[in-house]
């Protein structure tokens, strides 16, 4: 389980959560939706500590670190990255290495595996995305659906508690990006401990069991996603449900 209570998060005089609590159980997606600049992201970074909030509690697993504006130390900090695994945006793929060795890597230089294990599981893990056959392809020569296909069999290479995807599809045109919501969708249903801040709202609706709104750094409504996103009980809710629906519907696509 991933409890966050009253996060609090500021960049200077701008404060980017504000009090926020959230709660993702062991074995579900979660969805975190909202305007551009509305907490997201920031939100996703702090599970994993790449950013400190000032103010609030995280419990991971069977760690809790509470956040006063002190120092938090190192090995704390590697514990709780330890127990989840990043998919970025912008997919951030070692571009010399191959796919293979992308997923290896961790294995490899943070874990100490030996080289056959780290190799085996590499390959286990782009079988599971559908790309054990591009396993010597250099990042250059995959589709932007494949670069995001092996930056998601990377962040699961040492099996985490939690997946965080932050915007995994928003880099991608639709069917690239129905490559990602499959492998997402088929991960969800094994069981895998999702947290997804995105804008495509298929991916959220296909995929996550439970669903939060941020808008200014505060959850405006959350539930599970059906209900949120077929019938909200926020009136803020419902305007920015229709206008991801509205683009939905001009480019042709359905939910």
């Amino acid at each position: 389980m991933i409890r966050l209570t009253d996060i609090v998060k500021r960049f200077g005089p701008l404060t980017v959560l504000a009090g926020v609590s959230l709660t993702v159980r062991e074995g579900s997606v979660t969805a975190l939706i909202g305007p551009s600049g509305s907490g997201k992201s920031t939100l996703l970074r702090c599970v994993n500590l790449l950013e400190i909030p000032q103010a609030g509690e995280l419990v991971i697993g069977e760690d809790t670190v509470r956040f006063a504006g002190q120092h938090i130390p190192r090995d704390t900090i590697l514990r709780v990255r330890r127990q989840s695994g990043m998919v970025f945006q912008n997919f951030q793929l070692f571009p010399h290495r191959t796919a293979l060795g992308n997923v290896m890597e961790s294995l490899l230089t943070v874990l100490r595996w030996p080289e056959a294990k780290a190799r085996a599981r590499a390959l286990e893990l782009l079988d599971k995305v559908g790309l054990a056959h591009k396993a010597e392809a250099w990042p250059a020569q995959l589709s932007g659906g494949q670069q995001q296909r092996v930056a998601i069999a990377r962040a699961l290479a040492s099996s985490p508690r939690v997946l965080l995807c932050d915007e995994p599809t928003s880099a991608l045109d639709p069917e690239l990006a129905m490559e990602v919501v499959e492998v997402l969708a088929q991960l969800a249903r094994e069981g895998t401990t999702m947290l997804i801040a995105t804008h495509d709202l298929r991916l959220a609706a296909s995929v996550a069991q439970e669903a939060a709104l941020l808008e200014a750094g505060e959850i405006v409504e959350a539930g599970p996603s059906r209900e949120l996103f077929f019938n909200p009980a926020q009136a803020r809710t419902r305007r920015f449900i229709s206008t991801l629906t509205n683009s939905l519907e001009t480019d042709g696509s359905a939910i």
